[in-house]
């Protein structure tokens, strides 16, 4: 993250903190469409950060997502969203090309739009006022590089969600930042049963594999890992994940993980409500997106983590 996003990201953030004042008579409507479930841990995290928010600025605050990874589900909630004329929007965008249309729609309906988590290569050219989260393709360089210097011959990576844009981002950043052939493993949709499987075959068929890289944490470095034990494998194959869940912490403080990045998404749910509640009262925005990540946590510093995680925080 460079010098001037940082600025930019510690201004956001002295707004959130010292701006965040309920306005008597005021109450605005925000809708949330997401692509995650709020039953999913690492969406647990950012609906906290969205409920949070809400309390915080005095504004009422929907939630919405698909029962599964469902992009016309998607296209459809957001459609059913702007038919509310709800006060501002906040979405993610894990595949442009067919949220594209719904989104137009809202922005052309006068209704503030700002994107989170996925999205951050298109949310511009939609409309969207402006995007929280991480660079997806650059936290994917940064695994890859990491897996590098750890010395890892023979990597391989678990796209749990094909057709998940922010995936694929991630997915080919983990290629260029480590260098050479790395094949990337489709599973089904969310299927952890299907993660768990493929992981096992992949090792089975090939016993040189030192590393792994999961582009998801609960539903897809928890199978992983599982996999890995069961072949007693874990803590001598490097494993790193996207994502972070009290499973996933709990084995990066024992060992049995090497890394899992840290896209913090309590501010994924958390910033996009302040903003746009700040938006709404004072016409005030942020000068661009507001980066969130990525950062890692390891056996080194998962100890401090672990206690916000169980909080829903983290």
């Amino acid at each position: 993250m460079g010098y001037a996003r940082r600025i930019s990201f510690s201004t956001a953030l002295a707004w959130c903190f010292c701006l965040c004042v309920f306005v008597p008579g005021i109450a605005e409507t925000f809708i949330v469409v997401s692509h995650g479930q709020a039953n999913d841990p690492f969406w647990n995290v950012v609906k906290n950060g969205v409920d949070i928010a809400g309390k915080d600025m005095g504004v009422e605050v929907d939630y919405r997502a698909p029962e599964t990874f469902d992009v016309v589900a998607m296209a459809q909630l957001i459609e059913a969203a702007v038919q509310q004329e709800p006060d501002g929007l906040i979405i993610s965008i894990p595949d442009g090309d067919a949220l594209k249309g719904a989104v137009q729609k809202a922005v052309a309906a006068g209704i503030p739009v700002v994107s989170m988590n996925s999205g951050s290569d298109v949310a511009q050219e939609l409309g969207v006022l402006f995007h929280v989260g991480q660079d997806e393709y650059d936290a994917g360089v940064g695994a890859g590089k990491r897996m590098k210097t750890l010395g890892v011959k023979k990597l391989v990576v678990i796209n749990h969600e094909v057709g998940n844009v922010a995936l694929d981002l991630r997915g080919q950043g983990v290629r260029d930042g480590f260098g050479g052939d790395v094949p990337i493993i489709p599973t089904a949709a969310n299927t952890v049963d299907d993660v768990y499987a493929k992981v096992k075959a992949t090792f089975q068929a090939d016993d040189s594999i030192d590393g792994v890289v999961t582009l998801g944490g609960s539903n897809a470095g928890e199978p992983a890992l599982k996999a890995l034990k069961e072949m007693g494998l874990a803590g001598d194959v490097a494993l790193g994940t996207f994502d972070l869940s009290p499973a996933i912490l709990e084995s990066l403080e024992a060992g049995q993980m090497t890394f899992a990045i840290d896209q913090q998404q309590f501010l994924q749910g958390y910033l996009p409500v302040v903003h746009l509640a700040l938006y709404s009262r004072y016409k005030v925005l942020p000068g661009g997106d507001l980066p969130t990540g990525p950062g890692f946590v390891t056996q080194e510093n998962a100890a401090d983590v672990i206690s916000l995680s169980a909080k829903g925080l983290r």
